[in-house]
C-alpha cells in the first residue's frame, strides 16, 4: 500500500519551486499537486490525457473550452484530453489535486 499525507506533499511541492508535483504514477493513472498563487497566471496547455481537478484550498475560476465556472474548496472539475482550459481570477492561493488517466508523463 502507498499512503500519503497532504501536508507532506504540499511541503515537497513548495520546496520544488515548481507549480506541479506528481507523486503517484501507477501506469494507468497519476496524481499530482498543482499550486497557483493568488493573482498568478495559469500557463498550462491542453494535455493528451483526461484529467480531474479537486480543489483542496483557495478560490478562483476555471475556463474550460470557453465555459467559465467558479471554484472553491470541494469543487471537482473534469477536463477531457486536448481541451483548452486554465484557472483564472485567483482570489486566494489555489491547491489542486490533479488526477490523470492514463498517467500523465512529465518531460
Amino acid at each position: 500500500m502507498n499512503a500519503y499525507e497532504f501536508s507532506e506533499i504540499s511541503q515537497e511541492q513548495a520546496a520544488s519551486g515548481k507549480p506541479y508535483l506528481q507523486f503517484i504514477n501507477e501506469g494507468t493513472m497519476s496524481l499530482g499537486l498543482y499550486a497557483l498563487a493568488a493573482g498568478a497566471t495559469d500557463m498550462q496547455s491542453p494535455h493528451a490525457e483526461d484529467e480531474m481537478y479537486y480543489v483542496v484550498s483557495g478560490r478562483g475560476a476555471i475556463v474550460v473550452a470557453g465555459e467559465r465556472r467558479p471554484v472553491r474548496p470541494g469543487s471537482i472539475v473534469f477536463v477531457a484530453k486536448e481541451v483548452e482550459h486554465r484557472f483564472v481570477d485567483l482570489e486566494e492561493d489555489l491547491s489542486l489535486l490533479v488526477f490523470f488517466a492514463p498517467e500523465h508523463r512529465i518531460e
